[in-house]
């Protein structure tokens, strides 16, 4: 494994570079994948394919991204990070460079499974580095890493929005791939690691039954699964119900989904930092509880402007979650096996995750946006009560 930034010298030396780099690669791989959402109306236009061949797309993407989170994490425990990070990296500049060129909407398909492929290698192994290098500061490092995702959606925002109006939405990939490639080639030359290639067994039974068969962590991936509901059915859905749900203009409803992002990129460090000085259990069950509260409140707000601040404060609560929570779980977790098990979690609550967006298109199209968003507050409760419950 990676050395531990137990000693000061590395924790500007060696474990930063490292930091900086992978930080760099989910911020690219992140930006990526956004950029396709921000330019699919002139995908869809270009390549003459409809909502639900888009949707088969990213039903692909985001599939084999939840599927290979297992893998990625046991193979970087029994192999070496590096091995899989670079790996993940090489898909992801493959993947992305054949969505920008594909003729066809098969080729296209094609480019998203590649991509979801290498998007799925990285971000375990990547965390599982952040976890090697900073063991006293452990939160702080994954609040900081996890940002750089959210960064990576504002640079998706403006890379779309350049692209369309000087080029076409292929060009918008262009800078993704440059910087995948030259963080590929860091991490090449600045980690000491080896590469390991061997066929190694996933043990996926043993991990699922050390994982499921212990209250705690059953618990825990309880919760995480409930805010990942929660997450993606808002990341989905939210403009659309503040456009056609609320009758806003479409520019509240785009600012409003950017605020996501922008906010996260803030409070996802501050949160991590905060977390090494105060308990973890309070700071993760503060911030689902403030998420809800304010989720109720863009349910109910009325002006453009309250709901945008609505979402300001439901951005913060529910942003802070992942950095403090995951840091709380790689301190669970027996060393030996801490990417693996961080893998299988991320698998199933990634997975489980996935049912957000179904959710509240059903339930808006039957029943209403309304009840829909509420359905997502009593998640975020059920969540918070489990997190307060766990020792």
């Amino acid at each position: 494994m990676t050395e531990t930034a137990t000693e000061e010298r590395l924790v500007t030396g060696y474990a930063g570079r490292l930091f900086v780099g992978a930080s760099v690669g989910w911020l690219a791989i992140q930006g990526g994948r956004l950029v396709l959402s921000t330019t699919l109306t002139a995908v869809k236009a270009d390549l003459h394919i409809t909502n639900a061949q888009a949707g088969v797309a990213f039903t692909t993407l985001w599939g084999l991204y939840a599927l290979l989170q297992y893998p990625s994490g046991r193979l970087s425990d029994a192999l070496s990070r590096k091995t899989l990070l670079t790996a993940g990296l090489a898909l992801a500049a493959v993947g992305f460079t054949a969505l920008a060129s594909a003729p066809s909407y098969l080729l296209f398909l094609a480019g998203a499974a590649v991509v979801g492929a290498g998007a799925g290698l990285y971000p375990t192994a990547a965390r599982a580095l952040v976890s090697d290098l900073y063991t006293a500061k452990r939160g702080r490092a994954f609040g900081l890493h996890t940002a750089s995702g959210d960064i990576g959606g504002v640079a998706a925002a403006g890379l779309a929005a350049v692209a369309l109006s000087a080029a076409t939405w292929r060009a918008a990939f262009l800078p993704v791939v440059l910087v995948v490639a030259a963080v590929l080639l860091a991490l090449h030359l600045w980690s000491r690691e080896p590469y390991v290639f061997e066929r190694r067994p996933l043990h996926v039974r043993q991990t699922l039954s050390r994982l499921l068969g212990a209250p705690r962590f059953r618990w825990l991936l309880t919760a995480y699964a409930l805010y990942a509901f929660t997450w993606q059915a808002v990341a989905a859905f939210l403009p659309t119900y503040l456009e056609a749900g609320k009758q806003f203009a479409p520019g509240v409803a785009q600012a409003a989904f950017a605020v996501l992002f922008g906010v996260g990129a803030v409070v996802k460090p501050t949160a991590g930092a905060l977390s090494d000085r105060v308990s973890r259990r309070t700071l993760t069950a503060a911030s689902v509880l403030v998420a809800a509260a304010a989720l109720v409140g863009v349910v109910l707000v009325d002006s453009p402007l309250a709901a945008i601040v609505a979402v300001v404060v439901f951005a913060a609560g529910l942003m802070s979650f992942p950095p403090v929570m995951q840091a709380r779980l790689m301190d669970a977790f027996p060393d030996d096996s801490a990417g693996g098990d961080l893998g299988a979690m991320r698998s199933i609550y990634v997975g489980l995750g996935a049912l957000g967006p179904t959710y509240v298109g059903a339930t808006a199209t039957y029943v209403g946006y309304q009840a829909a968003f509420l359905g997502l507050v009593v998640a975020l409760l059920i969540c918070a009560g489990i997190v307060v419950a766990d020792p």
